[in-house]
């Protein structure tokens, strides 16, 4: 931002909390310093707690009538604090688009504040891109989360497919080339480079995207499986984005109990519920209207050790397994005759082995 706006004009002083320097940017080693003359007040952190420290270093160190733009992606409550703090003098402008975007002048900025407020600043921002009102400060700041949700949601369905291309057999080129022709097809198109393997420093970290995503769930007080999913990537906090749709899909070793599941209702052998199992389990849901809670043994004793005569046309998925540690949660569908039953499992790593150690399910 810094040299796209020293480029077109402006005077700019920059300062950094981590010390770095950009090329041709005039720096100061004191916060303080960088704005004592200026008009404006240009600020792109990694959070609120960092917008917050950062300011009250600052604010007294800045002249009558400066006024703040915050491009931070912070929570809603927090821009709404900020805005209380310092009043028509703060602009709440989160932007949307990478490096090129801002080296181009293409960000879209959400402003949130007043028309007078957004006017005092509307030619540093029309520098950077397209300015785009969002209300007040919370508003605009919920916009910004709103629209990384969906970049979460992106890496994450590009995740899968590219597991489920390694499942089949199929190459990552190809899988790659084929996903570019397809709503994915821009984000991969930018970052085939990390998907290909290539080691290159991150555009935007799995760590700073899965910051967005926790302040997201906690804003709206919804569950968002994104901020878990991205905060437990294998790739690590400090890679790229990207990085996190190529983890592995999970090990065979949890999807041992489920499969012996599946072949105990496929073969009626009770056997294969024991080895699913642990001895002290319960099955646990609603059977002709009223709710059952089975022991293990009164579980397998429904099973004859026959299949059952329509078993051809039965058939039964894995939907989803999510490990944390030494505990994992998957959930089912079987289809059974007229039945459709959606099963839901509690599963511990024991003796280095998974074992299911409850279910609960829905027939409908």
């Amino acid at each position: 931002m810094a040299v796209r706006l020293l480029s077109l004009g402006w005077e700019v002083t920059g300062w950094t909390r981590s010390g770095r320097a950009v090329d041709s940017v005039k720096t100061s080693g004191d916060p303080g310093e960088a704005v004592a003359d200026a008009d404006i007040v240009v600020l792109a952190l990694f959070d609120g707690p960092a917008c917050a420290q950062v300011l009250d270093r600052v604010s007294d160190s800045w002249r009558p009538g400066t006024i703040v733009v915050n491009t931070s992606t912070i929570a809603p409550a927090e821009a709404a604090a900020l805005a209380r703090q310092f009043g028509a003098s703060y602009v709440h402008a989160p932007v949307l688009g990478s490096g090129s975007a801002v080296a181009s002048g293409e960000l879209e900025i959400l402003a949130g504040a007043d028309e007078v407020a957004i006017g005092r600043v509307r030619p540093v921002l029309e520098a950077l891109g397209t300015v785009r009102p969002a209300g007040d400060a919370a508003a605009a700041a919920a916009l910004k989360l709103i629209a990384n949700s969906s970049l979460a949601g992106a890496v994450l369905a590009l995740r899968d497919s590219l597991r489920q291309g390694d499942a089949l057999g199929l190459s990552r080129a190809q899988v790659l080339d084929v996903l570019e022709l397809g709503q994915l097809g821009a984000l991969v198109a930018r970052k085939r480079s990390f998907l290909a393997g290539e080691q290159a420093p991150a555009q935007f970290t799995i760590g700073a995207l899965a910051k967005d995503m926790g302040l997201l769930a906690g804003a709206s007080q919804s569950p968002l499986r994104s901020a878990d999913e991205l905060a437990a990537s294998p790739a690590g906090l400090d890679a790229d984005i990207a990085q996190a749709a190529t983890a592995p899909a999970v090990g065979d070793d949890v999807l041992v109990p489920l499969r012996a599941y599946i072949r105990g209702h496929a073969t009626g052998d009770p056997a294969h519920f024991r080895e699913a199992f642990l001895s002290t389990a319960h099955i646990e849901g609603l059977r002709d209207g009223t709710f059952v809670s089975w022991r293990l043994d009164d579980y397998c004793a429904l099973f004859d050790g026959q299949p059952a005569a329509d078993e051809a046309a039965r058939s039964r998925r894995i939907d989803s397994v999510d490990v944390h540690g030494s505990v994992a949660t998957a959930s089912m569908s079987l289809w059974h005759g007229a039945a459709t039953f959606t099963d839901v499992f509690l599963l511990v790593r024991v003796d280095s082995q998974w074992r299911i150690a409850n279910k609960a399910y829905h027939r409908h």
